[in-house]
């Protein structure tokens, strides 16, 4: 059990500093997901003249958003979730129930890794974005399409990070089917950016 406990230790260290960077960057892609739509509003309905980027940018943002937001919600228990079942079986049969939801999760989310690696390498990846834009050189002179594979690999890095939340669950959910659920390290359960 003392391997489990020190398992447990040792993923949650990474997760807790890796899913508080993704919240940082979060508030960061919220605040310029909510100015590209403002630029959108003014520029179609003040000067009746739609800008192409706008949309996009905001999208892009968007996805990273749920990439980075998602496995802190899933570590947390923010998921919606119908718990009514393991809450009326005896403590064990619902640890039980948990720790095999959590193995079929782990297996779905592997899965999701996996299309999410053909998102970002395969056919699909190659293409641009119709109106997004970044400079290829410091005088800002040439300018390419950004290639949606940035936007795919949001859904590559939130599963990723998903995996890694699942294992450190799954871990959790051993120790406190063995009783050593006072040894695990707390998740914070904090709405605020940098809770953990």
């Amino acid at each position: 059990m003392s391997i489990i406990l020190a398992l447990s230790r040792l993923i949650a260290i990474p997760n807790a500093f890796l899913l508080a960077v993704g919240r940082h960057i979060s508030v960061v892609l919220m605040g310029l997901m909510v100015l590209a739509i403002l630029i959108q509003v003014f520029f179609r309905y003040v000067l009746n003249n739609a800008l192409p980027w706008p949309d996009e940018a905001a999208r892009f943002a968007m996805l990273w958003l749920t990439g980075l937001l998602a496995p802190t919600a899933f570590r947390r228990g923010g998921f919606v979730a119908i718990d009514m079942l393991p809450l009326m079986l005896p403590r064990l049969l619902g640890g039980l129930l948990a720790l095999s939801l959590l193995f079929v999760t782990l297996l779905v989310l592997v899965v999701a890794v996996n299309i999410g690696w053909g998102e970002v390498t395969g056919f699909a990846g190659n293409f641009k974005t119709a109106a997004l834009k970044y400079p290829t050189s410091l005088s800002f002179s040439d300018w390419e399409k950004v290639p949606r594979s940035w936007m795919m690999a949001s859904i590559l890095v939130g599963f990723v990070l998903m995996v890694s939340v699942n294992i450190e669950l799954i871990l959790r959910q051993i120790a406190i089917l063995a009783g050593r659920e006072e040894d695990l390290p707390i998740i914070p359960d904090s709405d605020s950016v940098g809770a953990e």
